[in-house]
């Protein structure tokens, strides 16, 4: 079987001789693995655009349960990511969580297209690297079936109360009446500023053109990526390396 994809490369593997091995996320058979002859060697055409963060449109030959790659031709390669180790470190998270989360062997466009825009915000440096975080583990636990439902409160169906809450286990909003008159503990529930929650709201229900298009304070975007971070490993029950990382790096461990 002959496939033609785009796809960005979300892991890369050197193997023996000059061959690698790529994870890719394409948009025709989701995320897969494939062997790259000759990657290593100086005069190989497929080395550059099949490196980690690579956009390509790759060519792929199928030998029973064996993809290996024969042609490559860099669409974008992202160059300013790996600048910044702050930046890089993230774009090695969202790699790991789309690895975890997207299909195998079935179309994946939708998160191809998420995966590539928070690349771009990330070299860019048009957005603070919490909004970006926020928006791309929100967005990708949408797609992936854990979109909590933040239309109203789930007790009693109203929209907006002084005070609500996010309950990161059942992905549901409730408000603080409710808490009250259900007799539940406030402090298994995260407060949502009414800004952070419109925030929320906007990453769940917006076009996927305009998720990354809004603003908050740094205090309200680091409760919003600290609250969806919680959600993600809540939902998906593990942990991420990539993640640890991007912590030490952000706090100046490393």
């Amino acid at each position: 079987m002959r496939l033609t994809t785009d796809a960005v490369i979300i892991r890369e593997k050197n193997i023996s001789g000059d061959d690698r091995v790529i994870t890719a996320l394409t948009k025709d058979r989701g995320v897969i693995s494939a062997f790259v002859n000759g990657a290593k060697r100086l005069r190989s055409k497929n080395a550059s655009s099949t490196g980690l963060f690579c956009y390509s449109s790759i060519t792929l030959f199928k030998n029973k349960d064996t993809y290996i790659v024969n042609e490559a031709s860099a669409i974008e390669v992202f160059f300013d990511i790996r600048r910044d180790i702050e930046k890089l470190s993230l774009a090695q998270y969202f790699c790991e969580i789309f690895m975890a989360l997207a299909p195998q062997e079935e179309p994946a466009g939708e998160y191809v297209e998420l995966l590539l825009r928070a690349l771009y915000n990330i070299a860019k440096g048009s957005r603070p690297l919490s909004l970006i975080k926020a928006v791309t583990e929100l967005r990708l636990l949408c797609l992936s079936g854990y979109q909590p439902d933040l239309v109203a409160c789930s007790a009693c169906g109203e929209y907006e109360r002084e005070q609500m809450y996010f309950d990161k286990v059942n992905g549901r909003i409730i408000c603080s009446e409710c808490i009250r008159r259900i007799g539940e503990r406030v402090g298994e529930y995260t407060a949502l500023p009414a800004g952070v929650l419109a925030a929320m709201r906007h990453i769940v229900y917006s076009d996927i053109s305009k998720i990354f298009a809004f603003s908050l304070k740094d205090e309200g975007l680091e409760l919003l990526s600290g609250i969806t971070e919680k959600y993600l490993i809540a939902q998906t029950d593990r942990t991420y390396k990539t993640l640890d990382f991007y912590h030490s790096v952000k706090n100046g461990i490393i």
